[in-house]
């Protein structure tokens, strides 16, 4: 594995402007006045790949410390069948999972594998803390097997209806543990159980979308897309839980444009989502930046119903500045909500004309791209990216896996007392 050097950037407050040191870990500018997020401002400002075939490929713009493992990233080619069915020249693929065939490397077949190398790559080697992820599957498999690949301590935190998504090529080292939620639990609840972990000195959160690394992990499909087609896409979909992916790709995209040799444009943003857990969309068809409100009963009756269990975040970052609703104002996006039998007509279909399984979720988003075309809102000759964010299990999976069960299970209700000292046990505190 190669050496990699610290990555020299600042960070500054989208809404704000604001630019300042990060501390090693900051997820929010200490002195702001009103929720926003911080973006990396990194020294260096071309698109510069390094000369190394993994993700720290693009550690210019990742806000890393080190290389890791087994970092697999994204891989982008021009697609045949798929641009045939739809009538489309220029379709892109971006494709992050298991498809050999395509250069695709990615053991836990999931774009969350590139937040999981570049935020665990954004701690120090030697840390104290053990880290905490909350996820309603994907995230999870993803951070589990790159804390396991490279001894990083975890915890995962899971609802339990949703750890079928915890397979594994090879068996976890201790070093990861993993605590589910109750049955009929969501992932808003597995987020609750890690806040309370993370009130003892113990754990550190990962922070979700208000961590750069994260964002900027999976910036690196758009990475992948300009350096494989030569200029920016003019639009680009994605099916979307919490919407980060998507103010990700705008987020890089603003850095390319300053870059100069790419192009200007701004990419139309098309994110999807699973009816009927439509939140974000209903709010932006309301043109309302504050989210539409959902009490937690209705979210878990509309999460029980939808095929992607992974597109249900009902606390995503949506309002504040720097966030999906302005990525979509920006960008002079639109949103689109795709039901059970239109991802699951898609899924069967992009496996037929690509040649590769692909996951529910990404399955929406190619479902979205078919309203598109049918509306047109996309033109025949636009050149298109369309990120699919997890495929190849089914050939992954040929070559034996293993399933990994919850360390324990405990309801977010336990006062954080309860919590810390269950989980400080596990690790033999």
């Amino acid at each position: 594995m190669k050496q990699l050097k610290p990555t020299s950037y600042k960070l500054m407050d989208v809404a704000s402007g604001r630019v300042f040191e990060d501390k090693g870990w900051t997820l929010a500018d200490p002195i702001g006045e009103q929720p926003s997020l911080v973006r990396a401002v990194y020294e260096t400002k071309e698109f510069e790949p390094l000369d190394r075939n993994d993700l720290y490929r693009y550690a210019n713009w990742l806000p890393v410390k080190r290389a890791l493992k087994g970092a697999y990233g994204p891989v982008t080619y021009k697609s045949e069948g798929l641009a045939k069915e739809f009538g489309l020249k220029n379709l892109y693929i971006t494709f992050t999972g298991w498809f050999p065939e395509k250069g695709a490397l990615v053991p836990t077949c999931s774009f969350k594998a590139t937040e999981a190398y570049s935020v665990c790559a954004r701690l120090p080697k030697k840390t104290d803390k053990i880290l905490v992820v909350q996820s309603a599957g994907n995230t999870a498999r993803a951070f589990a097997q790159v804390c396991s690949d490279n001894n990083i301590p975890l915890v995962v935190c899971i609802p339990k209806d949703n750890v079928s998504a915890l397979w594994f090529m090879k068996k976890l080292r201790p070093c990861v543990k993993i605590i589910a939620t109750p049955a009929g639990s969501d992932y808003f609840d597995a987020i609750a159980l890690g806040e309370k972990l993370c009130l003892s000195e113990h754990y550190l959160a990962e922070g979700g979308a208000k961590n750069v690394a994260r964002r900027d992990g999976m910036g690196t499909t758009l990475l992948s897309a300009v350096e494989t087609i030569g200029q920016l896409p003019d639009a680009y979909f994605q099916a979307v839980g919490s919407g980060t992916g998507t103010i990700a790709v705008w987020e890089n995209n603003l850095r390319l444009i300053r870059d100069g040799r790419f192009g200007d444009k701004k990419i139309r943003l098309y994110p999807s989502v699973n009816a009927p857990f439509t939140l974000m969309y209903d709010s932006w068809k309301e043109h309302s930046r504050a989210l539409v409100p959902i009490t937690p009963e209705e979210s878990r009756l509309k999460v029980a119903e939808i095929d992607a269990k992974v597109l249900s975040n009902r606390k995503p970052p949506y309002s504040l500045a720097g966030g999906l609703y302005d990525a979509l104002v920006d960008s002079k996006g639109d949103m689109y909500k795709v039901t059970n039998e239109e991802l699951l007509f898609w899924a069967r279909r992009f496996q037929a004309l690509e040649g590769v399984d692909i996951y529910s979720a990404a399955a929406v988003a190619v479902a979205s791209l078919d309203q598109a075309v049918k509306a047109g809102d996309v033109k025949k000759d636009e050149i298109i990216m369309l990120n699919v964010t997890g495929g190849g299990e089914e050939m992954a999976k040929s070559h034996g896996y293993y399933m990994a069960m919850p360390d324990l299970v405990l309801s977010p209700a336990l006062t954080e007392d309860e919590i810390i000292a269950q989980v400080d046990h596990l690790f033999g505190f």
